[in-house]
């Protein structure tokens, strides 16, 4: 598809603003790697390529759309300070910001964002911001964030429904082009608001059409996804918030309109398989991401037969994750590859119950990960909460028929969130 063919937002990137937004960023802002990944290339039997924002100055690309937001600004609008809502990577680019260019700012983030991202934001913005935390979400604190400025007067810096912010985020996909050393065939970007596969998508549109722009959201917060399919901007009740750099439950008018016209599929991805990405990115290659940041590479295995022989750039769009998520990261990732289960065992009340549980149920390589119980005398059947690890998913149906056959009654956990929320 050609841009000048079919795009009809009453905004759209042109290619003399975005070549404008590098000059402007150029000040601040990383030319961040394009490296080819020679785990991935095997395993696809292409040639995979990463566009390592992680390395950006503030680990994630979007300090180009803040900073290029924020020099847009007249004198007197830098003057009265400014205001931004964010849940972490945006928050830390307009912090970054507001310290080189010396002026002050009030960053709303969500209760919700992890200590991690609110201490860098602190950090980046020193005596020049002051973060407020509320609400749950990104969209309660972007709330909070709008009453400021009707109050104040104070500009307000979007993290990604911005002509500005979007022609910023565009720098990426000019980058990845000039970097580029052959056609690209598929473009993997990872979408939260939708900043950055509105100015990716608008960028390669242009100059380079036969590019298969693919967007990758979080199967648990799929708000483009969900507008694209019903043709309007639908707002999400409900999201999980795990992805947290890409969890909205909304997206913007400006970037809805564009990626209707430049995103050729979008794929959504559990989180329990981005949580193994991060594991695998780290383990293969030494790459630290955050959840946003393994979405594009997590989307290549539904893409394994077409991407085959081809010329693939996954995004990874930033790298601030917290240590302390680590064992999340891991849970939720067992879970996913149908490795770790949970179950209540009604265990007999009698001496050995415990011992013929382990040495006629358990497999050779199985491993108890979690054990509650607590034994009543007066009945005859004590219930446990059991952690189960297997080596391998297809030992769970030979776990069940040994637990059927030795007499232990049991209820599976992983299925009833309603439950499983108490233990894991």
């Amino acid at each position: 598809m050609k841009a000048s063919e079919h795009i009809t937002p009453k905004y759209y990137p042109n290619l003399k603003d975005i070549i404008s937004a590098k000059h402007t960023i150029n000040e601040v802002v990383e030319t961040t790697p394009l490296v080819q990944n020679l785990n991935l290339s095997r395993k696809y039997c292409s040639k995979v390529w990463f566009k390592r924002e992680d390395l950006q100055v503030v680990r994630s690309y979007k300090i180009r759309g803040a900073y290029n937001k924020i020099k847009s600004l007249t004198s007197d609008e830098l003057d009265k300070g400014i205001v931004c809502a964010s849940a972490g990577n945006h928050a830390q680019g307009v912090a970054y910001s507001c310290q080189k260019l010396g002026i002050n700012g009030l960053i709303f983030m969500p209760s919700t964002t992890p200590k991690q991202k609110i201490n860098q934001v602190k950090m980046f913005g020193g005596d020049k911001v002051e973060v407020i935390l509320t609400g749950d979400t990104y969209d309660a604190s972007y709330n909070a964030a709008m009453e400021e400025c009707k109050k104040s007067g104070k500009a307000f810096i979007h993290p990604f429904d911005d002509p500005q912010i979007i022609e910023g985020q565009a720098t990426v996909g000019l980058e990845i082009l000039q970097q580029a050393n052959a056609s690209i065939d598929y473009l993997f970007v990872p979408i939260g608001g939708g900043g950055l596969i509105a100015g990716i998508g608008s960028y390669f549109k242009q100059m380079s059409p036969n590019t298969k722009i693919i967007g990758v959201e979080p199967a648990g917060a799929p708000a483009m996804k969900e507008s694209l399919d019903k043709g309007e901007i639908v707002t999400l009740e409900d999201i999980d918030k795990f992805v947290d750099g890409a969890a909205v439950q909304r997206v913007g008018h400006l970037t809805f309109e564009i990626a209707k016209e430049v995103v050729d599929d979008l794929i959504l991805v559990p989180e329990g398989k981005i949580c193994t990405k991060i594991l695998e990115l780290y383990n293969y290659d030494a790459i630290v991401v955050e959840p946003a940041g393994a979405l594009s590479i997590a989307a290549l295995d539904y893409y394994a037969d077409e991407i085959k022989g081809k010329n693939v750039v996954c995004v990874l769009s930033g790298s601030n994750n917290d240590i302390t998520r680590t064992e999340e990261i891991k849970e939720r990732s067992l879970l996913f590859e149908g490795v770790k289960h949970y179950f209540i065992v009604r265990f007999p009340q009698r001496a050995g119950a415990l011992k013929s549980f382990v040495n006629d149920v358990l497999g050779p390589n199985d491993d108890i990960t979690h054990f509650e119980y607590k034994k009543k005398t007066a009945r005859e059947k004590g219930p446990a909460v059991v952690g189960i690890e297997l080596q391998d998913p297809k030992d769970f149906d030979g776990l069940l028929k040994r637990m059927e056959k030795h007499g232990f009654k049991w209820e599976y956990l992983n299925e009833k969130p309603e439950l499983f929320q108490y233990i894991i």
